[in-house]
């Protein structure tokens, strides 16, 4: 999806931070894309044992990628679940919350913030990469109470975005990914892929497409997407009489609880831009490769 560059633009927004437990660094870049679809979340302190990390990156627009970005972190602290230590249950409820929030009036007007234009017709969004730390909605007291307004029916949007998160508690690692952007874990010099890339043609995909009414052309779903879990696509999930993990398109996201060791040495979430121009392993090599310069 999207309009492509004649050249691409290679200019890249890079950062690094550490807390007394972890560091990390991260780094974008818009590409060949005419527009900056990809968004991140870096919440090193979620609490004072916990850390999060999310990539989210969009199709068919930005605002998607830049919703959860800014609300997915904030949802996982608000389930009793949480509290209850129960890291991959609260994780999973708020990729389902990331739907729900962006349906109705207040779905539509926190989109619109976020995006620089809106055509209500279609819920196409646009807008600028918006990529937070998390300290704007951290403890915030919000329970997305209903709205009356002209957009009270607004299904919410078109676009959509995956989502590949991690979050770590003391050494307890959490991955929670819909879509195709992938967590690779680097032991002992080894990469193992921590989530899969959710294409409509496994069995396992295909199987709920099918069931749901859907058809999958060309590698697509219902030949326009070529994801086969996303948050957002709101377009593949309107069967009333199916669940939000049965529809055409779920943002049901696979869980991945992993005991972190000694014998890891870092932990990678990227896109798919990555993906497709290196192996896991091959880009476990390089980041090995380059790392030596630092320590």
């Amino acid at each position: 999806m999207g309009i492509y560059l004649s050249t691409p633009k290679t200019e890249k927004f890079s950062e690094d931070g550490s807390n007394a437990k972890l560091a990390f660094g991260l780094s974008s870049m818009q590409g060949w894309r005419s527009t900056m679809e990809d968004a991140h979340a870096v919440v090193p302190d979620l609490d004072n044992c916990t850390s999060f990390f999310g990539v989210y990156d969009g199709h068919g627009g930005k605002v998607v990628a830049k919703f959860c970005a800014k609300y997915l972190h904030a949802q996982v602290l608000k389930y009793e679940t949480y509290m209850g230590g129960d890291l991959a249950a609260s994780v999973q409820k708020a990729f389902f919350r990331m739907d729900e929030m962006m349906r109705g009036q207040r779905g539509w007007r926190e989109l619109a913030v976020l995006g620089d234009k809106i055509n209500k017709f279609t819920g196409m969004i646009e807008g600028l990469i918006w990529s937070p730390k998390g300290s704007d909605s951290n403890g915030r007291s919000d329970d997305w109470a209903f709205e009356e307004g002209p957009h009270s029916d607004f299904s919410g949007p078109t676009s959509g975005c995956t989502a590949c998160v991690a979050v770590i508690r003391n050494n307890q690692l959490i991955v929670a990914n819909a879509g195709d952007s992938r967590c690779v874990i680097s032991r002992k010099g080894q990469a193992y892929n921590l989530s899969r890339d959710h294409k409509p043609e496994l069995d396992v995909e295909k199987e709920r497409i099918l069931k749901a009414g859907g058809f999958i052309h060309a590698g697509r779903v219902n030949g326009s997407l070529n994801l086969a879990r996303a948050i957002g696509d709101m377009e593949f999930k309107q069967n009333k009489f199916l669940p939000a993990e049965r529809q055409i398109v779920t943002c049901n996201p696979d869980i991945n609880i992993v005991e972190l060791c000694e014998d890891d040495d870092f932990l990678i979430l990227a896109c798919d831009g990555i993906w497709e121009c290196m192996s896991s392993q091959q880009l476990v090599d390089f980041i090995h490769e380059h790392i030596k310069t630092l320590f």
